[in-house]
């Protein structure tokens, strides 16, 4: 009977070991520069006996900054004495393209947050995600994926993403979770296969994301917000204790919905895209959200693009330069109680 395949990546850290380590998990990659080489992808454990095992990890794509920073500062500030379980942090999951600011990894275009399960015989972005998947996860109790809209999306502050629950009991939990946190906005969505998020629920975790800011900027209030939240988080449930601790939640959380494709504008036409509305506004069905220019035929009239649906504008996209397919806006709307 034929084995099963071995995933190649190997960490220089000893994930089951106390006390705080970091390293680099090593994914062999031969080139010309470098026969036997490997990609450096950071990675940190900060273990202390039994509690709960949480992967937090950043640079899932990486042209979102504000999840980098945030799991860097962590792995330099927790010691083990603060912790009763265990952290495992990836700073730069997705390495060569948190490496060269790009959503999708230069070498093989994977996008890592469309490419779960992986593959262990696969391309670069296939061996990361099957190895996060099957190596890291399946240790795991919680995913916190930190991500934002990074270079051509910017969200209306900081907010939260999680899968829809499958029942009550699990809807508790979550809510609780959220709330933990204490990001304005939570928007619960149908689970996708391919997404971090499923992979650790396929794994028997619980998964929350982050949508902070993006536009290829770090705002320092988001930051602030994030960091406060995760951290009470990571003490609400046992993991976290000391002097980090914070005394309470960034605020009080909005659960909201986003519903398929009638929550999103996207273009059909390429030009130049002029928005008729701000982050953070509420709008109604059949109301103007967006118009495409054609500088390059002057007498030729804008196309306006219109919302199929009402709800409450929470992304919008940052280049005025779009090609058709390209997304421009979308809304969630609050989950009824």
């Amino acid at each position: 009977m034929e084995s099963q395949q071995t995933n190649p990546i190997r960490s220089e850290i000893d994930l089951d070991s106390n006390g705080k380590h970091t390293g680099y998990l090593r994914l062999p990659h031969s080139v010309h520069r470098s026969a036997y080489g490997w990609i450096p992808i950071p990675i940190a454990s900060i273990r202390n006996g039994d509690g709960p095992v949480v992967l937090i990890m950043a640079g899932n794509h990486g042209d979102e900054y504000e999840g980098q920073i945030l799991v860097s500062q962590l792995i330099r500030e927790v010691d083990a004495s603060m912790v009763r379980g265990q952290l495992i942090l990836l700073p730069m999951a997705n390495f060569p393209a948190a490496e060269a600011g790009l959503r999708t990894s230069p070498l093989d275009g994977g996008n890592l947050n469309r490419t779960f399960p992986g593959d262990p015989a696969g391309t670069p972005t296939e061996l990361i995600a099957d190895y996060i998947e099957h190596s890291l996860l399946a240790r795991a109790q919680y995913l916190i994926d930190l991500h934002s809209g990074g270079s051509s999306l910017t969200y209306h502050g900081a907010n939260m993403l999680a899968i829809e629950p499958r029942d009550a009991d699990e809807a508790v939990q979550l809510r609780a979770l959220l709330a933990a946190f204490g990001l304005p906005k939570a928007f619960l969505h149908p689970a996708n296969p391919v997404h971090a998020a499923t992979a650790a629920r396929r794994q028997g975790a619980i998964s929350i994301l982050t949508e902070l800011g993006g536009g290829g900027t770090v705002q320092p209030q988001l930051l602030r917000e994030a960091r406060q939240g995760l951290l009470h988080l990571l003490g609400f449930i046992g993991l976290l204790h000391g002097p980090l601790l914070p005394d309470s939640a960034p605020g009080s959380t909005r659960f909201m919905r986003v519903s398929g494709s009638r929550h999103y504008v996207y273009a059909y036409d390429r030009g130049l895209y002029e928005p008729l509305i701000e982050l953070g506004e509420q709008v109604s069905a059949g109301q103007p959200a967006a118009r495409i220019h054609f500088p390059e035929t002057p007498l030729r009239e804008p196309v306006t693009l219109h919302f199929a649906s009402a709800g409450e504008v929470v992304c919008k996209r940052v280049p005025a330069l779009v090609q058709r397919g390209d997304c421009l806006l979308h809304l969630a709307e609050p989950v009824d109680q």
